[in-house]
């Protein structure tokens, strides 16, 4: 088995999102999971350029995850550029809204729950600022989480 500390070592203190994206697909080439996973961990904290308590900061790792599973899942860069654009237009929290109270859950959704990380659903992002968000788009996120069999006590309430 190969040692990767030095690796997992330069992912903890690298200030350098456009490195770890190629440490990434790196390590996913030569099987080294635990390195790609440090690694896109890592990336979900650095991406945003939004203050870390805030909820802007919370969406835009949800789209920094999203890019990154698309990414990964087509063998290409994808952007969700069409979402940014409207978030420039509406507002991130309008937009967080309107998903929440769409009659279903979009593939966005579906792909951060298969991949274990219902804490950047878009759903969860409205739990953890509720109180920028209409009671009725609260209930909706809270409801199709527990429907999709996600504890609320796992969910974190600030990242």
């Amino acid at each position: 088995m190969t040692d990767y500390s030095k690796q997992l070592a330069f992912i903890a203190t690298t200030e350098e999102p456009k490195k770890l994206r190629v440490m990434i697909t790196t390590a996913r080439n030569v099987g080294a999971d635990d390195v790609a996973e440090a690694a896109t961990q890592r990336l979900y904290v650095l991406e945003p350029q939004e203050d870390p308590a805030s909820m802007e900061h919370d969406f835009f790792q949800t789209m920094t995850a999203l890019e990154l599973v698309l990414s990964e899942e087509r063998g290409k860069l994808v952007r969700l550029s069409p979402t940014r654009q409207r978030v420039a237009r509406e507002g991130v929290a309008q937009v967080l809204q309107s998903l929440a109270l769409e009659d279903e859950p979009d593939e966005r959704y579906t792909m951060l729950l298969e991949r274990g990380l219902p804490e950047l659903t878009t759903e969860a992002v409205i739990l953890r600022h509720r109180d920028r968000f209409s009671t009725d788009a609260f209930k909706a996120a809270k409801e199709r989480l527990i429907n999709s069999g996600v504890s609320m006590r796992d969910l974190p309430t600030r990242r």
